[in-house]
């Protein structure tokens, strides 16, 4: 299992703190951790002025799949009235920690659970680089753990969010109810903006010399896509085999864009540019909002602005 904490810590933690009588249920302010920060931006739009107090685990700018978890943040998660998170493979340490951390009054909420079959596994495309699976796992299903990167999805969750901070908090169920509904509306707005863009659009294909976390965007608006590696991938260097395919799509779609994630490390979409024919393909970034930092959060990053900008690059890749 992946990203474990030191088990005697957290175990004589835990034991202290279950004794020690506390619990953020008994004050007066509402207590919910999330892990990653959409989630984070979304439960602060859903509470909107009520007095909540929301802690965002992942704030340094580690991404899901490598983070790791300490005896601090289970002791977050064990006093808190809401938990929320992703719910794939990256958040297998989750249910170790949410049974040593047991807590009747808490709520849960398990994104992947939350959309039901409204989750996808991810795929490998053609060109794409292949991990090798280790002994049991080789047959696994692995889903696709980046559903935030869907509006549709996003609306979908909203709502569960709500519905989760009103069970923990039935006093002001009502305003949580208004504030989910206001803010999905904008939402819904967004994701037509993306429909119309891509109804719009020269090109019906996107081409990522990265890994490619964006499956439900895709899906969502009806794109064929090619990328280096799949979303989950632990990978970093791409082969020759891989470029030269990759190049060869470029030149043989016509695309005027290579996309990569956020980061400043382009040296894969660089060199797809270097092989194709033209050597003119401008090399661009979407946002998975994998790397947010608290001071990001402070500076006034939101999901509606990192999605925001994402259609605007969108529409660039997409056209030529």
């Amino acid at each position: 299992m992946k990203k474990t904490v030191a088990c005697m810590l957290i175990f004589v933690m835990l034991f202290g703190f279950a004794f020690s009588g506390a619990s953020c249920a008994e004050g007066k302010k509402l207590s919910v951790v999330t892990t990653i920060f959409p989630i984070y931006d979304w439960v602060r739009e859903i509470a909107g002025d009520s007095d909540v107090e929301i802690t965002m685990l992942l704030d340094t700018g580690v991404d899901l799949h490598s983070y790791q978890s300490t005896a601090q943040d289970i002791l977050k998660i064990a006093s808190c009235d809401v938990f929320v998170y992703v719910g794939g493979e990256s958040d297998d340490w989750v249910e170790g920690a949410l049974a040593g951390a047991p807590n009747p009054d808490r709520v849960v909420v398990n994104l992947l659970e939350a959309l039901g079959d409204d989750i996808v596994a991810e795929e490998l495309v053609e060109g794409m680089e292949a991990e090798e699976e280790e002994g049991e796992n080789e047959e696994a299903v692995e889903y696709d753990e980046h559903v935030w990167l869907s509006l549709r999805n996003a609306q979908k969750l909203v709502k569960a969010l709500a519905d989760a901070l009103s069970e923990a908090d039935p006093d002001r169920a009502e305003a949580y109810a208004a504030n989910a509904d206001a803010y999905i509306e904008k939402l819904a707005a967004l994701d037509a903006e993306y429909a119309a863009a891509r109804e719009g659009a020269d090109f019906d294909t996107i081409l990522f010399g990265d890994r490619f976390p964006f499956r439900y965007l895709a899906d969502d608006y009806d794109l064929d896509y090619y990328a280096a590696f799949a979303g989950c991938s632990a990978e970093s260097e791409a082969s020759f085999e891989t470029i030269v395919f990759l190049a060869g799509k470029v030149d043989e779609l016509g695309l005027t864009t290579v996309l990569t994630i956020e980061g400043t490390d382009h040296r894969i979409a660089e060199t797809i540019v270097e092989n194709t024919q033209a050597k003119d393909a401008k090399v661009l970034s979407l946002d998975s909002m994998q790397s947010v930092t608290a001071g990001d959060v402070q500076s006034g990053a939101t999901y509606l602005g990192a999605m925001e900008g994402n259609l605007d690059t969108l529409k660039q890749a997409l056209s030529k």
